[in-house]
């Protein structure tokens, strides 16, 4: 694993027996030794995920605004006051997602945001980013590969983070979710949190100086939040029925096909890159009834829902699972799977040559740790 990056939290991930795996590009912790316990901490206490591989970017100019407008699927005017975030697909000429990502309004003037993305897809956002920019005059893009980003997850989170950090108390009790707030003033330079994260739990994202990060991520364990890994991150955002670019969409997938219409703003004449391209493509597979949906599957009798199985419904139409696993809040097999739009409630999956029939629900199975389906 010589080639790999590594985050400001290498040595902490070493130091708590972390099992270090190839994630795009990044020697992260697939787990510190009981995916299942990381999970049910994060569903039922507090854990703690790196998630410094991802990309912050910070923008700067006064065409800032106008340039986030053209760029996301999303509306960036959204975002009302300071802090305030918005969750958007960025799409290409063709209406495909080159990436999902937040971006948060930084200051009062609205020249100055910042963009949270996948480091799966870093150089052809970052090319995305550029070339948009062409076509405006003041936009400055500034990446911030010396900050670190842990993830502070699970209905004790915010407890455990305000006695690792009693300072932080006012500022943590206040935060609505999708809202993040400069610490500057209480902390130091470039500490930020965020009422953000991909588990379906309540919980903060802390974006900080990757000089800091060890101390800050051993200050919390000493707090008792527990280190995760990417395993249980895997499985918590899957119960949270929550997209993973390059599973639920990619660059021949458009918003409307992977569950991601409610991000787009779509209501005014906005003229946001690859808008009429998606919005063309989705009205005729409305008219010739190729139109699909993403939906929930859930195994009752034994055996584990993988990506790539062929789901079948009453009609012979035939849909794929994007992401799969057996979910260990629910103790049964889960899936995420892209069909022919339907009203059916069941269909059948092939594992192994054999038709095994499913459920089909809405999104999500879990939230907020409770069932979210009968």
């Amino acid at each position: 694993m010589s080639d790999l990056q590594y985050t400001p939290f290498y040595q902490s991930h070493l130091d708590s027996n972390g099992k270090i795996v190839d994630f795009s590009g990044f020697g992260l912790p697939i787990h510190y030794g009981s995916q299942i316990a990381e999970h049910e901490a994060v569903r039922n206490d507090a854990g703690m995920f790196d998630v410094s591989h991802m990309v912050v970017t910070d923008i700067v100019g006064n065409d800032a605004k106008s340039w986030l407008q053209k760029l996301l699927a999303n509306d960036i005017a959204k975002a009302k006051s300071v802090g305030k975030a918005i969750y958007s697909a960025m799409l290409n000429d063709n209406g495909g997602v080159i990436d999902d990502l937040i971006a948060y309004r930084m200051n009062e003037a609205e020249t100055q945001y910042r963009i949270v993305s996948n480091a799966a897809t870093r150089e052809k956002d970052l090319a995305q980013f550029h070339k948009v920019a062409l076509a405006f005059g003041d936009v400055k893009i500034t990446e911030r590969p010396e900050l670190a980003m842990l993830a502070v997850q699970g209905p004790k989170a915010v407890e455990k983070l305000t006695k690792a950090k009693p300072h932080w108390a006012e500022i943590l009790n206040g935060l609505k979710p999708f809202v993040g707030k400069d610490l500057s003033e209480i902390e130091a330079n470039d500490w930020f949190v965020a009422k953000t994260g991909y588990t379906g739990e309540d919980g903060v994202e802390v974006i900080l100086p990757g000089s800091q990060a060890n101390e800050f991520f051993a200050l919390l364990k000493q707090h008792g939040v527990m280190p995760a890994g990417l395993g249980a991150r895997d499985t918590l955002r899957l119960e949270a029925g929550m997209n993973l670019y390059g599973h639920e969409m990619n660059e021949t997938i458009n918003p409307y096909e992977c569950g991601m219409a409610w991000t787009l703003a779509i209501k005014d004449d906005r003229d946001f890159v690859g808008r009429k391209a998606m919005q063309d493509k989705q009205a005729k597979a409305v008219a010739e009834g190729t139109d699909v949906m993403q939906v929930g599957l859930v195994l009752d009798g034994r055996g584990v829902l993988r990506e790539g199985m062929e789901v079948t419904l009453a009609n012979g139409k035939k849909g794929i699972i994007t992401s799969g696993t057996f979910s260990p809040s629910l103790k049964q097999s889960i899936a995420i799977a892209r069909i022919p739009t339907t009203t059916d409630t069941t269909a059948h999956v092939d594992m192994r040559g054999k038709a095994t029939e499913v459920c089909i629900i809405s999104l999500p199975f879990v939230r907020n740790g409770k069932k979210q389906f009968s």
